[in-house]
C-alpha cells in the first residue's frame, strides 16, 4: 500500500512538475476548472464540485416493449438542435442479449417534453406503430450505443454510427445509419472481439464510441473486469472497423491515491463547449451495499433480484489531446458523489441512478444530464438534471478571499471572457504575469476592474480596456484574485 501511495504521489508530481516550465498552448479554446491541469498555485481558493439540479421525470419507459429493465440511454444532439434519446427497451428479466431487448428512441426540442415517434420500421407486439429502431440483432440491442459522426467527409450513409454487443455474442459489432433510424452492420463480424481484450469478462455494459475532433480518430471506452472489479479501457480506430488493443485506464487525484471502485458505465464524451476535454459522468456501483429491507422492496414492487446493491453517479475527466501520458488515466479530482440517490426507497435499489451518455444543451444558459432511475420497477424512467453551462465545477473563494495562479499559458485572441458568479459583496479580478511570475504592467490585478455579477460571457476589463492581444503568443500566467465567487471557465476570444 505504501509503495502504491508513493508511486501515485510521484506520478502526480511529475504530471505537474515536468510541465511547470513548458507553456501550455490553449489558443482560443475554453478551459474549465474541473481539474488541476492548468493550476500552479492555490491560496484561499479551491476547486468545488457542483451538484446538478433535479428537474423531475423527463421520459417514462411506459410502452409495453420498454418497461422495468429499460436502460443504457444515449442522448444525441441532432443537426437542427433537437435531441434524440436512444435506449434499451426490456420488459422482462432474463439473460443479456435476449430477443426481448430492443433499441428504442424518443425525441425532444428542449429536453423537457419528449415524444416517441411511430416509425413503422419493425413490427413489435403486433403493431408497427412503435419507436423501435433495432431488434433481432443478435446481442447488439443489449447495449446499443449510437453517436452522430462529425468526422469531416463522412459519407451520408454513415452519418450515425454505433457499437453494441456482448462477450457471449462474440464482441462489439459496428453499425451505420444515414438518419439514426434505419441501421445496418458495417461488418458481418464483431470489430472489437473478446480475443482482442485480455480480460476474463467484458462488454456487459454501455460501450461508448465517438469521433474525437481533438485527436482525429474514433475512440471507444468500454467495460472490462480487472481483478473482479468493473474497470474502463480505451481503444482507437481510424475507420471504425479496425481497433487497437485496449489500454486500461487508471485514476488520479492530486491529494491522495484514487480508489479503484466499480464503475458500471463510463459515459465518456467530448464536452460540447470544450471538445478537447472528455467528461465522464459514470455510474458508481456498490455491490452488496444493501439499503432496503425486504418490506421496503416489496412496497415499491422492485424485482426481487435488484435491490441488494446500490449506486450513484460520479464525475471525472480525461484530457488525451494533451499527449500520450494523458491517454491512460482519468482525473478524479472529486471523489464524492456527483448525483446522489433521491429521497425515497425507489432511489436506492440496484442499477439505478445510471447517467445517460452525453451532457447536452437544453437552454441559452443551461445544459442537462439525464439519469436512468427506478430501475427494475414499474415506475422506471429517465430523469433530467440541469446545470449552468460549464457548471460541473468551479474555482471558488469564500468571503475571506484568495487567489489562484495558472501555469504558463500561450493564448491567441483579443479579449478574455469569464463564466463566473459572485455575491453582491464579492468580486473577481484577473491579472497577467510573465512566466517567472512578475506582474505585467497595465494588465496586473491592480489594473483590473473588479468583475461583479453572474454571467456566462463577461469580457474582463483593465484600465486600458479589454484588448489583451499584445500578450497573445507569449507565455503568461493568469492570476485570479477572488472574494465570495466562483469561476467556471475562461476563454480568449477574437
Amino acid at each position: 500500500m505504501k509503495r502504491r501511495l508513493l508511486l501515485a504521489a510521484l506520478l502526480i508530481f511529475s504530471a505537474f512538475a515536468s510541465g511547470a516550465d513548458a507553456p501550455i498552448t490553449i489558443g482560443q479554446r475554453r478551459e474549465l476548472f474541473v481539474d488541476h491541469f492548468l493550476i500552479d498555485k492555490l491560496s484561499g481558493t479551491h476547486l468545488q464540485l457542483h451538484a446538478p439540479r433535479d428537474e423531475g421525470i423527463a421520459l417514462k419507459f411506459d410502452k409495453p416493449w420498454e418497461g422495468l429493465f429499460s436502460g443504457y440511454a444515449t442522448i444525441v444532439t441532432l443537426d437542427d438542435g433537437r435531441l434524440r434519446a436512444y435506449y434499451r427497451g426490456k420488459a422482462v428479466a432474463n439473460k443479456d442479449g435476449s430477443e426481448e431487448e430492443l433499441t428504442c428512441c424518443a425525441e425532444s426540442t428542449d429536453g423537457r417534453i419528449w415524444t416517441k415517434p411511430e416509425l413503422d420500421i419493425f413490427e413489435v407486439m403486433g403493431t408497427r406503430k412503435n419507436n423501435v429502431v433495432l431488434m433481432s440483432a443478435h446481442t447488439a440491442t443489449h447495449n446499443f450505443c449510437p453517436f452522430r459522426d462529425d468526422r469531416p467527409g463522412v459519407p451520408a450513409g454513415e452519418r450515425f454510427k454505433a457499437l453494441g454487443g456482448t462477450m457471449e455474442g462474440g464482441g462489439l459489432t459496428a453499425w451505420k445509419s444515414p438518419d439514426g433510424y434505419r441501421w445496418q452492420k458495417m461488418a458481418a463480424d464483431p470489430v472489437i472481439t473478446k480475443a482482442m481484450v485480455p480480460y476474463k469478462y467484458m462488454f456487459d455494459s454501455q460501450n461508448v464510441p465517438f469521433w474525437s475532433a481533438a485527436e482525429g480518430k474514433y475512440l471507444a471506452y468500454y467495460r472490462v473486469f480487472e481483478k473482479d472489479i468493473r474497470r474502463i479501457v480505451r481503444s482507437e480506430s481510424t475507420d471504425f472497423l479496425k481497433w487497437s488493443a485496449p489500454v486500461l485506464l487508471e485514476y488520479r487525484n492530486p491529494e491522495m491515491e484514487a480508489p479503484i471502485e466499480h464503475l458500471y458505465t463510463n459515459q465518456t464524451h467530448p464536452y460540447f463547449r470544450a471538445p478537447h476535454l472528455y467528461v465522464s459522468i459514470a455510474a458508481r456501483f456498490m455491490p452488496g451495499r444493501r439499503v432496503l429491507t425486504d418490506e421496503q422492496a416489496a412496497a415499491i414492487k422492485v424485482n426481487p433480484g435488484y435491490f441488494k446493491d446500490t449506486s450513484d453517479a460520479i464525475f471525472m475527466t480525461t484530457r488525451p489531446a494533451e499527449g500520450a501520458e494523458h491517454v491512460g488515466f482519468y482525473d478524479r479530482t472529486f471523489l464524492e458523489g456527483f448525483i446522489r440517490g433521491g429521497i425515497g426507497a425507489q432511489n436506492w435499489v440496484s442499477r439505478t441512478n445510471y447517467p445517460a451518455l452525453n451532457v447536452v444543451p437544453t437552454g441559452a444558459s443551461e445544459m442537462s444530464v439525464f439519469v436512468n432511475q427506478d430501475y427494475a420497477q414499474p415506475t422506471a424512467h429517465l430523469r433530467r438534471y440541469s446545470m449552468r453551462l460549464d457548471g460541473f465545477a468551479s474555482l471558488r473563494s469564500g468571503y475571506a478571499g484568495g487567489h489562484a495562479v495558472t501555469r504558463p499559458l500561450v493564448f491567441s485572441g483579443r479579449e478574455l471572457s469569464l463564466n463566473f458568479s459572485t455575491s453582491a459583496a464579492g468580486g473577481v479580478k484577473v491579472g497577467f504575469e510573465d512566466a517567472a511570475g512578475k506582474a505585467i504592467s497595465g494588465f496586473s490585478v491592480e489594473d483590473c476592474v473588479t468583475q461583479i455579477g453572474n454571467e456566462l460571457d463577461r469580457k474582463v476589463t483593465w484600465k486600458s480596456g479589454t484588448d489583451v492581444s499584445s500578450l497573445a503568443g507569449k507565455p503568461v500566467r493568469l492570476r485570479f484574485s477572488m472574494k465570495d465567487a466562483d469561476i467556471f471557465s475562461f476563454e480568449f476570444t477574437k
